[in-house]
């Protein structure tokens, strides 16, 4: 059985974001084809991700001094003890389903928090003489995005910068690929905008059955 985090980064459901409606036909298949597996929903939005702020540093600074936990101020332990339980979760997962959208050519700022609370060094990355080193080697990774506009090839492939972060951060952790499944054009070409989604969910469907 395996563990999966489905993680989506979208203040609205799948009624109204084109990410997220394509983000539920692959969870939805895909549990239907892997019935015994445990899938996981974080939405970010309505999760407690703790921003790596002064309180973060301080707590972890006093216990790398050798200071007990107990020593800690009650906001250095809510913060430090949210952080310590993402992680953990992180890792205990076997493949992670990312789902945003395109927005200012990346995602939703919840999700660079999200990604800083995971990136734990000795935990999902450690370094050596030779670099840094990813931890999660036997992991899976998938990340579907909406983009209103094209970004798949040209000029404005270089000014996305979602994905190429996400996959940054999978290599970084020894992830070995990100797939990833886009949606776009769907408000350069608002004519073709429901035929774009239906194409979309037909493929993630299609991809639900051998993630």
């Amino acid at each position: 059985m395996a563990k999966v985090l489905y993680i989506t980064a979208h203040p609205h459901n799948e009624t109204q974001s084109y990410s997220m409606a394509v983000g539920k036909a692959f969870i939805d298949t895909y549990k239907e084809v892997n019935p015994g597996d445990e899938v996981v929903h974080l939405d970010l939005y309505k999760e407690n991700i703790p921003h790596i702020d002064a309180d973060v540093f301080s707590g972890w600074g006093k216990l790398r001094s050798g200071q007990e936990f107990d020593q800690l101020s009650a906001e250095e332990k809510a913060k430090v003890s949210r952080l310590n339980e993402l992680n953990e979760q992180f890792i205990a997962a076997d493949k992670y389903v990312f789902v945003t959208p395109l927005w200012n050519f990346s995602f939703p700022p919840v999700m660079k928090a999200y990604l800083d609370s995971v990136a734990v060094a000795g935990k999902t990355f450690k370094y050596t003489e030779k670099g840094p080193i990813g931890l999660l080697t036997d992991k899976k990774a998938l990340h579907i995005q909406a983009r209103g506009g094209f970004y798949s090839e040209g000029p404005a492939a270089q000014m996305e910068m979602g994905h190429r972060y996400i996959s940054i951060m999978m290599s970084f952790f020894g992830v070995p690929a990100l797939e990833g499944l886009f949606v776009e054009g769907h408000n350069a070409m608002p004519d073709k905008a429901q035929e774009i989604k239906e194409n979309a969910i037909a493929r993630a469907k299609d991809l639900a059955h051998t993630f």
